[in-house]
């Protein structure tokens, strides 16, 4: 009777071990195998910038990038504040991404210094819309890249948007303005020898820029400057639907590469179309007449429960969800 009691309490406790060494991995580190890895940003809080925004001070300073604009293309890294995602913090509202510091600031040669970091990596280039900080700017990098988790290196090109409530005009034409150093930008990281793919996404105000430049692209480098672009996420793009067409029909076949973040409850673009005579916004177009121009659509209408919802690709996980799924079928 004992003997077999004690043989029993061996057999459970030996099984209870196996099952918690399953937990916990073992030397076959099972757990850790089926936890996703940690974003690249996580372990390198670094954004690497490239802006053609004046800098602040010398030595640069808070708040490190001004709304002037530079007269060449800058590259700096912005080394960031990891998100504290304990209970305090959650109640302080203190736990988001920060800039800590602002270093590596290259004026010559700022193209070839930010493919020079990228070498042999993806990367995730973020180009933001208007009425934005650098500040904000590079917040907003941070969180797309680890909100969808990019294995790569997280890049931001920055422009010299007034972060005005009223620099509507004057934040179009800078962003016009930056296209020539954009193009530096992805010529560069194009004719990288080892280089990785270059996955664009771009907001509001921003993808008109990124559409003018990846035009430009096509036409100086053609194929070969294009086929390092991965995949490119206009994130309600505040274009005349007009012009979004005559861009998407100069890139051809890399129109494909495209995928196009709409909502009709976007309430920024509203306000856009009404300032331009009434012309739609290809971020609130008819979904089939997006997609009759070879580009995909994700209609993100239904994910919207704000006032504004024009920055749903960072406020909505289902959102970040759509970049990162075009960022895997553009590798």
């Amino acid at each position: 009777m004992f003997p077999f009691a004690r043989t029993a309490r061996l057999a459970i406790t030996g099984l209870m071990t196996l099952v918690l060494a399953g937990c916990i991995g073992g030397d076959g580190d099972v757990g850790s195998a089926l936890m996703p890895p940690k974003p690249a940003l996580v372990r390198d809080p670094t954004v690497f910038v490239a802006t053609t925004r004046m800098p602040v001070g010398s030595p640069i300073q808070a708040p490190w990038f001004s709304a002037q604009r530079a007269p060449d293309l800058i590259f700096a890294k912005a080394n960031m504040r990891i998100p504290d995602r304990s209970m305090v913090a959650r109640v302080t509202l203190s736990g988001d991404w920060d800039i800590k510091s602002v270093d590596d600031v290259v004026r010559k040669g700022a193209a070839q210094a930010f493919a020079q970091e990228a070498l042999g990596r993806d990367v995730v280039l973020y180009v933001h819309g208007y009425k934005e900080s650098f500040e904000t700017a590079t917040i907003s990098a941070a969180q797309l890249s680890s909100g969808i988790g990019f294995s790569g290196i997280t890049g931001l090109f920055t422009w010299p948007s007034a972060g005005s409530t009223f620099s509507y005009v004057s934040d179009r034409e800078s962003a016009m303005w930056s296209r020539d150093a954009m193009q530096d930008l992805l010529t560069a990281l194009a004719n990288s020898p080892s280089g990785g793919r270059v996955h664009i996404v771009a907001h509001s105000m921003g993808t008109l820029l990124t559409l003018e430049t990846l035009r430009m692209l096509r036409a100086s480098g053609g194929e070969s400057a294009m086929s390092r672009i991965g995949a490119v996420v206009l994130a309600a793009p505040d274009i005349d639907i007009d012009l979004f067409a005559r861009g998407v029909e100069h890139l051809g076949a890399d129109a494909q590469k495209i995928t196009v973040i709409s909502a009709t409850n976007d309430r920024a673009l509203a306000v856009s179309s009404r300032l331009a005579g009434g012309i739609v916004r290809a971020g609130a177009a008819d979904r089939g007449r997006l997609e009759e121009l070879g580009v995909k659509v994700a209609d993100a209408s239904d994910f919207g429960g704000g006032i504004i919802n024009h920055d749903l690709f960072l406020s909505s996980k289902d959102v970040q969800q759509v970049v990162k799924r075009a960022i895997e079928r553009g590798r």
